[in-house]
């Protein structure tokens, strides 16, 4: 059970609350016509049709429990997908004016173990972009697959572009230097939130820094922030690299062609 503060009084949320308005949504899956309130049927495989009151629904529910706990990948996926939709159509629009950007749109390639060769990345040479984002994923215990696939968007194209912010996030883990604690999970949130404007990466690069002690935060503050923010801004649009198609070159290369900064040394030192 939740708790929020809302104006001195608390409201109580169930966590069950979310689960319930989503087998909402999932009765409503196989529904195929447009109806006067907006619904519309299923546009991609898995893809649950909902109307703006459902997504508002789910956005809050989504939303407190992410609060609650900001590993719950699955709340935070569910919070961007019923929040993304203006942003999503801007980062699409960047993808298609970029050429390369624009050869994703059309070809859809997916980052998952099934497509990886795994073998090749680890004979790279260390310093190669393929052999630290291995390096990366074997160090912090994570994989690929743990992405959950997009639902709640509803249109098709956009769907992929939520699709490939979602499977591109470890590979900035990488690029950026970051780690997986909550200080590299902020710096990369304050990053994202500057280079996608989705309100899921503003809400997170606003909120992270709470649970911060103070060391961090002034960590953040006074280095790691106004880099990752400044990147952000400055970067080329990762959505727009063909990934796959780089592994051999070097991170320190695939930074310059991105316009990324290194990070600052407290960045790679922070544990």
């Amino acid at each position: 059970m939740f708790r929020v503060n809302t104006v001195g009084r608390f409201i109580r949320v169930s966590p069950y609350t979310v689960l319930s308005l989503k087998a909402l949504c999932v009765r409503q899956q196989h529904t195929s016509s447009e109806s006067a309130d907006g619904y519309y049927g299923s546009l991609y495989p898995g893809h649950i049709p909902t109307t703006v009151l459902q997504k508002a629904l789910l956005a809050v529910g989504s939303g407190v429990a992410a609060l609650q706990n900001p590993y719950r990948h699955d709340m935070v996926a569910v919070l961007g997908e019923t929040t993304g939709y203006p942003a999503l159509i801007q980062l699409r629009n960047r993808m298609r004016d970029d050429p390369e950007g624009d050869i994703i749109l059309t070809e859809r390639p997916r980052i998952r173990l099934s497509t990886l060769d795994l073998n090749k990345m680890a004979s790279l040479p260390d310093g190669s972009f393929g052999r630290e984002y291995l390096r990366f994923l074997d160090d912090n215990k994570v994989t690929p697959d743990s992405r959950a696939d997009v639902k709640f968007v509803d249109d098709e194209e956009l769907a992929y572009v939520m699709q490939r912010y979602r499977e591109v996030h470890d590979l900035l883990h990488t690029i950026l230097g970051m780690p997986t604690n909550m200080l590299g999970e902020v710096a990369v949130k304050w990053f994202e939130a500057a280079q996608t404007g989705l309100p899921m990466c503003v809400l997170g690069a606003t909120l992270g820094p709470l649970r911060l002690s103070s060391s961090r935060l002034g960590a953040l503050f006074s280095s790691l922030g106004p880099w990752a923010l400044q990147n952000g801004r400055g970067a080329r649009c990762v959505l727009s690299i063909f990934y796959e198609r780089r592994w051999e070159q070097s991170l320190e290369d695939l930074r310059g062609e991105l316009g990324i900064q290194p990070p600052p040394l407290l960045g790679r030192a922070s544990p």
